[in-house]
């Protein structure tokens, strides 16, 4: 039953949070934004919501370790496992902005929030304020620097279409996508508690692992279906971002809702570090061998460190 809860609960996740994709894109032609500013926020704020309201969830029901599990696990999986089997079916261009920018904040972030952890255990309103002031920050400036290069790189997840729908049905997305994503944090939350009692295992290692790998899924399933179909595979630059995401908007957003409060020591002194360290390998990856390429060979390390981390989880 547990597991049934996880799978329907992840569905529904899934589920909301393309409905909110599409309300908020939707909404935003209409309030005239840019499809550049649309893409590089919105769209990005909106792909975080379910990560997003299974950490808030989880936060307030005194369950910090999901909270935390769940950032720091769906990180570990963006580089380890959806970059790592992208690059085993096709290889990936990194472009210069991965470390002249992405990289650096990316690892800066991963930095603070250890600190913020061994200093005082606890991610307060104060702290969560501080990484949401940072995102924001992050955003000027790639938004500065696209008007800045006058970029007409094409945001693919911005449809269009998308422009010509009538409020009513904008305002239906919404009500859909907020109930799903409400319903199945609920159901994965629960899930996930009561299938790590039965277990044996504690609640950390459900959210860094099974959680984690779940909401991460839209992202491998997009990326591999475009590395088979010889398409632009979802960037490096893409997972970067969604790491960024998950630290300054879904940890800070939480932290300012519900203090989050460290109880497993195995986040501090584990998979804090893991997360540092995936995050870590992918400067030299960027120039060692092959300079701006991560192809079989670095996917394939990538992959066997997650797979490796995976199982010392549950061991």
């Amino acid at each position: 039953m547990p597991v049934l809860f996880i799978i329907i609960g992840l569905a529904l996740l899934v589920l909301g949070g393309e409905f909110l994709v599409r309300a908020s894109v939707a909404l935003s032609f209409k309030l005239k934004l840019s499809k550049m500013v649309i893409g590089l926020t919105i769209v990005s704020f909106a792909t975080s919501a379910p990560e997003l309201l299974v950490s808030v969830n989880a936060a307030l029901d005194g369950l910090s370790d999901i909270s935390l599990g769940n950032v720091i696990g769906s990180n570990i999986a963006n580089i380890g496992l959806v970059l790592g089997v992208t690059a085993l079916i096709s290889a990936l261009m990194i472009d210069r902005d991965f470390y002249k920018l992405n990289w650096p904040v990316m690892m800066v972030l991963s930095v603070v929030l250890y600190i913020l952890l061994y200093t005082g255990r606890v991610i307060s309103r104060w702290e969560g304020l501080f990484l949401f002031t940072l995102l924001v920050s992050y955003l000027w400036m790639l938004l500065a620097r696209a008007a800045k290069q006058k970029k007409k790189q094409a945001f693919e997840e911005v449809d269009d279409a998308l422009a010509k729908v009538s409020p009513w049905r904008v305002l239906i997305w919404l009500l859909i996508g907020g109930v799903s994503l409400w319903g199945g944090s609920e159901l994965l939350v629960n899930g996930a508690i009561d299938l790590a009692t039965r277990m044996g295992v504690s609640e950390r290692v459900i959210a860094v692992t099974m959680i984690a790998v779940g909401t991460s899924i839209p992202e491998l399933a997009a990326s591999v279906i475009a590395a088979i179909k010889r398409e632009k595979a979802i960037s490096l630059g893409n997972l970067i971002g969604s790491n960024i995401f998950n630290i300054a908007s879904v940890l800070g957003i939480t932290a300012m809702i519900q203090p989050i409060t460290l109880k497993d020591d195995q986040v501090l002194t584990n998979d804090i570090f893991w997360m540092i360290g995936f995050a870590a390998i992918l400067l030299p990856m960027a120039f060692l061998p092959v300079k701006f390429q991560i192809g079989r060979g670095k996917g394939s390390i990538l992959f066997l460190a997650y797979l490796t981390f995976v199982l010392l989880a549950f061991l």
